[in-house]
Protein backbone atom coordinates (compact mmCIF):
# COMPACT_ATOMS: atom_id res chain seq x y z
CA UNK A 1 0.00 0.00 0.00
CA UNK A 2 1.32 3.34 -1.17
CA UNK A 3 1.58 5.85 2.06
CA UNK A 4 2.23 10.01 1.60
CA UNK A 5 2.47 12.55 4.36
CA UNK A 6 1.18 15.95 2.78
CA UNK A 7 2.73 19.11 4.45
CA UNK A 8 0.85 22.35 3.53
CA UNK A 9 -2.72 23.48 3.57
CA UNK A 10 -3.76 21.64 0.31
CA UNK A 11 -6.26 23.98 -1.18
CA UNK A 12 -6.74 21.96 -4.36
CA UNK A 13 -7.20 18.79 -2.70
CA UNK A 14 -4.01 16.54 -3.59
CA UNK A 15 -4.70 14.74 -0.65
CA UNK A 16 -8.24 13.73 -0.55
CA UNK A 17 -7.51 12.67 -4.47
CA UNK A 18 -4.59 10.46 -3.13
CA UNK A 19 -7.19 8.71 -0.83
CA UNK A 20 -9.44 8.02 -3.25
CA UNK A 21 -6.85 6.18 -5.21
CA UNK A 22 -6.45 4.34 -1.87
CA UNK A 23 -2.94 5.95 -0.53
CA UNK A 24 -2.65 6.00 3.58
CA UNK A 25 -2.42 9.92 3.69
CA UNK A 26 -0.73 11.27 6.98
CA UNK A 27 -0.78 15.43 7.19
CA UNK A 28 1.36 18.14 8.48
CA UNK A 29 -0.71 20.85 9.91
CA UNK A 30 1.96 24.09 10.74
CA UNK A 31 5.49 23.96 9.52
CA UNK A 32 7.00 20.75 8.60
CA UNK A 33 9.80 19.66 10.61
CA UNK A 34 12.20 17.39 11.36
CA UNK A 35 10.07 16.09 14.20
CA UNK A 36 6.50 16.64 12.24
CA UNK A 37 7.37 14.50 9.39
CA UNK A 38 8.90 11.68 11.73
CA UNK A 39 5.68 11.64 13.59
CA UNK A 40 3.91 11.60 10.49
CA UNK A 41 5.70 8.82 9.29
CA UNK A 42 8.53 10.11 7.11
CA UNK A 43 10.82 6.84 7.68
CA UNK A 44 7.94 4.76 5.57
CA UNK A 45 6.43 7.13 3.16
CA UNK A 46 6.40 6.77 -0.17
CA UNK A 47 5.67 10.39 -1.14
CA UNK A 48 6.04 13.84 0.31
CA UNK A 49 3.86 15.62 -1.04
CA UNK A 50 4.26 20.27 -0.45
CA UNK A 51 1.46 22.30 -1.39
CA UNK A 52 2.75 25.32 0.11
CA UNK A 53 6.33 26.68 -1.16
CA UNK A 54 6.72 28.84 1.66
CA UNK A 55 8.10 25.42 3.80
CA UNK A 56 10.42 24.63 0.92
CA UNK A 57 13.00 23.43 3.47
CA UNK A 58 11.00 20.46 4.20
CA UNK A 59 11.98 18.85 0.99
CA UNK A 60 15.95 18.58 1.93
CA UNK A 61 14.77 17.74 5.39
CA UNK A 62 11.80 14.68 4.04
CA UNK A 63 15.02 13.23 1.80
CA UNK A 64 17.54 13.19 4.84
CA UNK A 65 15.23 11.16 6.84
CA UNK A 66 14.15 8.83 3.65
CA UNK A 67 16.32 9.08 1.06
CA UNK A 68 13.94 6.76 -1.17
CA UNK A 69 10.86 9.26 -0.47
CA UNK A 70 9.36 10.64 -3.60
CA UNK A 71 9.27 14.80 -3.33
CA UNK A 72 5.95 16.44 -5.11
CA UNK A 73 4.87 19.94 -4.76
CA UNK A 74 1.58 20.35 -5.91
CA UNK A 75 1.02 24.20 -5.75
CA UNK A 76 0.17 27.39 -7.79
CA UNK A 77 3.79 29.15 -6.79
CA UNK A 78 7.43 27.72 -7.98
CA UNK A 79 9.35 25.87 -6.52
CA UNK A 80 12.12 27.62 -5.16
CA UNK A 81 15.76 27.27 -6.74
CA UNK A 82 17.78 25.61 -3.71
CA UNK A 83 14.67 22.67 -3.38
CA UNK A 84 15.01 21.75 -7.25
CA UNK A 85 17.20 19.46 -6.97
CA UNK A 86 15.69 17.66 -4.75
CA UNK A 87 11.83 17.33 -6.22
CA UNK A 88 10.72 15.14 -8.37
CA UNK A 89 7.73 16.28 -9.86
CA UNK A 90 6.42 19.98 -9.49
CA UNK A 91 3.05 20.14 -10.97
CA UNK A 92 0.94 23.39 -10.58
CA UNK A 93 -3.10 23.11 -9.82
CA UNK A 94 -3.72 25.25 -12.87
CA UNK A 95 -2.33 22.77 -14.99
CA UNK A 96 -3.07 19.49 -13.64
CA UNK A 97 -6.17 18.37 -11.87
CA UNK A 98 -5.62 16.88 -7.85
CA UNK A 99 -7.63 13.31 -9.44
CA UNK A 100 -5.00 13.43 -12.25
CA UNK A 101 -2.19 13.96 -10.32
CA UNK A 102 -3.27 11.34 -7.73
CA UNK A 103 -3.95 8.62 -10.46
CA UNK A 104 -0.47 8.95 -11.88
CA UNK A 105 1.82 9.02 -8.90
CA UNK A 106 -0.27 5.65 -8.01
Amino acid sequence: MTTAIVAGTDPDGLGEALESEGVTVARIVGVASADSLDEAGIDGADLFVLTDMDDATAISVAKELNPDVRIVTYAHDSLPEFAKGQADLAVDPDLLAADVVAEELV
